[in-house]
């Protein structure tokens, strides 16, 4: 009896060992790394190099409404109106319809900027940023924008108590292109005035 259970503790040792080593075999074998997911854009890259160029425009007219420069908002206002001459023949895999909406935001940019240079006073240019800012917004949206996070941004009381009005940054910051740093009433107080309530994220 007492060889039985000798033989059976042996041969319980030897499993024992025997599954311990095989365990720590396994987990010293490599595990094969994941591939990362191939990305590839919907649209051409001159496409996404034009639309990249509009934004640094509006980007440069939103920094210069900051510091009330009409003089260099009217500087910049020709270049966005170039810049948003843009064929949207470089929308890859985009329906007719996208395309055709696209090319309506373009042209309402085209067109405040337009009436933005024409304005003598900064307030009136900030409305016709405004407007330049609500069609930016959709076009972003609607085409499946590719490039770099954007930020849409909101003040409610950009034009005085209860008139809001909203703008792109490619920071989450806030800097009021409406209040600004030289606001006759506020000065710079106001600009930090906003916040985040949205955000435009390439889609891969």
């Amino acid at each position: 009896m007492k060889k039985i259970i000798f033989l059976l503790l042996a041969v319980a040792i030897v499993f024992a060992g025997y599954w311990f080593f095989n365990k720590k075999q396994q987990q010293q074998v490599a595990k094969p790394e994941r591939q990362q997911a191939i990305t590839t854009n919907s649209h051409s890259t001159a496409f996404n190099q034009q639309i990249d160029l509009l934004l640094q425009h509006y980007f440069d007219m939103k920094a210069a409404l900051v510091e009330a420069d009409a003089e260099k908002v009217k500087q910049v206002a020709p270049l966005l109106i170039a810049a948003a001459q843009i064929d949207t023949a470089g929308l890859q895999q985009t329906s007719s319809e996208v395309a055709a909406s696209v090319s309506v935001f373009l042209g309402d940019v085209q067109s405040n900027a337009a009436s933005l240079l024409l304005q003598t006073d900064i307030t009136e240019m900030r409305q016709d940023f405004r407007m330049i800012s609500e069609s930016l917004y959709p076009l972003l949206k609607s085409m499946h924008y590719e490039g770099a996070t954007l930020y849409w941004q909101n003040c409610p009381m950009a034009f005085g108590s209860g008139k809001d009005a909203s703008w792109l940054s490619n920071t989450a910051a806030i800097v009021n292109p409406y209040l600004g740093n030289n606001h006759p009433k506020y000065k710079a107080a106001m600009l930090d005035c906003g916040e985040v309530v949205d955000s435009i994220k390439a889609v891969q």
